[in-house]
């Protein structure tokens, strides 16, 4: 290793990889802005090197949950179809518009807006989504599951699928953000049936050949600094097979609060809330989004027979 490697850049890398492990998001969202903010890194080169990194990080991570079944290889391939063209042109795209600060500053406010949303979707959909399941036990007189059970085949919609895999691929290819937090996003609103690990492992699998387009495209015409690369891979590695093993076996209910608080953390750092305020939000939102779920899981619970009248029929609560 060379004398000048960055343990401390290391440590920071770990802490994000067990996110992107955990959630299948986040390693653009906050691996960059780490680099950047923290350590001085210049935009470019923070965008260079965090993508090589992660095009050794995510099969790390996909790898994982491949094994233990959580990931719908259907949803991967028409993903890729759309996101590595796209990603690669997102390069070229960036070399060509220069700093791009306008269309750059008008995407990063959108995907605020959009992972906020998301956020609270998400909360909202878990909510009910159990109400339903706690139903269907009181219909039958049994102990509602929590996500025990067969992993759900989706219906594939191949067109929005491809689009967006090529949004999310020209956005990676710009700016390192979106192989987790914008398709995360967009599968939640297309396939709501996804199981939490489900969403995460193909996530994770399918940005596997989305960054390594992304990453030979900066290795060739971007600011690739070989010194920031090893010190994310040596925190990355171990971080990313830690969160991917915590998610692959994690109940949905378990998942959840880390996904909301990781979209949030992105949406932040999209409206360019800066450092300090970021952490003193998210030291806050943490534990209140613990509380909150275990708050709503007590009412779930103690909501007894009068959850019979919760409608099931529909798709979104079936889930």
């Amino acid at each position: 290793m060379p004398m000048d490697f960055d343990w401390t850049m290391a440590l920071g890398s770990f802490l994000v990889a067990i996110i992107v492990g955990l959630t299948g998001m986040g390693g653009g969202a906050l691996m960059t802005p780490m680099l950047v903010t923290f350590f001085n890194v210049s935009p470019l080169a923070a965008v260079s090197s965090d993508l090589v990194a992660a095009a050794v990080m995510k099969p790390v991570g996909s790898a994982v949950h491949y094994r233990q079944g959580t990931i719908d290889m259907r949803l991967v391939g028409w993903l890729c179809v759309g996101s590595v063209p796209a990603a690669f042109s997102g390069v070229l795209l960036a070399r060509a518009l220069g700093h791009g600060g306008s269309v750059e500053e008008l995407i990063s406010k959108a995907m605020g807006v959009a992972l906020m949303i998301a956020a609270a979707g998400l909360v909202l959909r878990g909510h009910l989504a159990r109400r339903a399941r706690l139903a269907r036990a009181a219909a039958s007189g049994g102990e509602p599951g929590e996500d025990g059970e067969a992993a759900p085949r989706v219906k594939i919609r191949p067109l929005p699928t491809v689009l967006v895999g090529l949004v999310g691929g020209l956005v990676v290819g710009i700016t390192s953000v979106g192989s987790g937090s914008l398709i995360i996003v967009a599968l939640l609103a297309l396939y709501p049936a996804l199981k939490p690990g489900q969403l995460v492992g193909t996530d994770l699998l399918q940005a596997v050949p989305l960054v390594f387009a992304a990453a030979i495209g900066h290795l060739l015409f971007g600011d690739f600094r070989m010194e920031v690369t090893a010190a994310l891979l040596v925190g990355s590695i171990p971080g990313v097979y830690l969160g991917s093993k915590i998610s692959s076996r994690a109940p949905g209910g378990l998942i959840r609060p880390f996904l909301v608080v990781v979209l949030v953390a992105s949406s932040l750092k999209m409206f360019g809330l800066s450092a300090v305020p970021m952490a003193w939000t998210l030291a806050v939102l943490a534990p209140v989004t613990a509380a909150v779920a275990l708050y709503l899981r007590h009412v779930d619970r103690n909501s007894g027979p009068s959850l019979e009248r919760v409608p099931v029929s529909s798709d979104e609560l079936v889930r």
